[in-house]
């Protein structure tokens, strides 16, 4: 039975580059929208997102999408991947835009880099953090079933995932802190990564998730 997907459209990012990168990964039918009955009929919902989490906050609840998210997220037979900013939006708080409250749908904050960001040995480093880096998986998971260890993912963010509960993180980043890279919760999981646009292994992540059926 082929997989229908409904991509949570909240006007922030291109989303239809997720949406392709869907349909690459097999998914029958996907649809962008904030509209609630099309998120009800699909089988998995995504949670995307770009751009500064203030802007996005506050179209997500406009339109309704935060109550959206926690009806998806409430059906446990529904998975949920949460993508980049929409990783960050389902913490309690980031540091962005002189911060900012968020969902508080994992308890956790999203801290800043830093403008004189540094490798533990004193190393200059770049924010935006922007390119490809490893990703270590700290939980076995069905999303990372043919993706070896240690992968390189795509990354670009100013932001990373400080989660609360430890046992929550999936996978690590080490990009002079160590932060997640991924969380899951029951049929929730989410990456800092962007997934479509990891070529081979970011493709794989998304089959994954298009066959998986929300439990660990």
């Amino acid at each position: 039975m082929s997989t229908s997907v409904a991509v949570i459209d909240y006007g922030m990012g291109n989303l239809h580059s997720v949406a392709s990168a869907l349909e690459c990964a097999g998914a029958g039918e996907v649809v962008v929208t904030h509209d609630p009955k099309a998120i009800a009929r699909a089988d998995h919902v995504v949670f995307p997102g770009v751009g500064a989490i203030r802007d996005c906050m506050t179209e997500i609840r406009r339109l309704g999408c935060d109550r959206l998210l926690v009806d998806a997220l409430a059906d446990g037979n529904k998975p949920v991947l949460a993508i980049c900013v929409g990783m960050q939006a389902l913490l309690s708080h980031s540091e962005e835009n002189g911060g900012v409250d968020t969902l508080g749908i994992i308890d956790g904050h999203v801290r800043f880099f830093g403008h004189e960001h540094r490798t533990t040995e004193g190393e200059r480093l770049k924010v935006p953090h922007m390119g490809w880096n490893h990703v270590d998986q700290a939980l076995d998971h069905p999303l990372w079933t043919g993706i070896p260890d240690h992968s390189r993912f795509y990354f670009v963010h100013s932001y990373w995932v400080d989660a609360a509960d430890s046992a929550l993180v999936a996978g690590t980043f080490d990009y002079g802190v160590t932060g997640a890279a991924a969380l899951a919760r029951d049929n929730l999981f989410a990456v800092q990564f962007h997934p479509e646009k990891s070529h081979d292994l970011g493709l794989r992540l998304l089959s994954n998730f298009l066959t998986w059926n929300g439990q660990c």
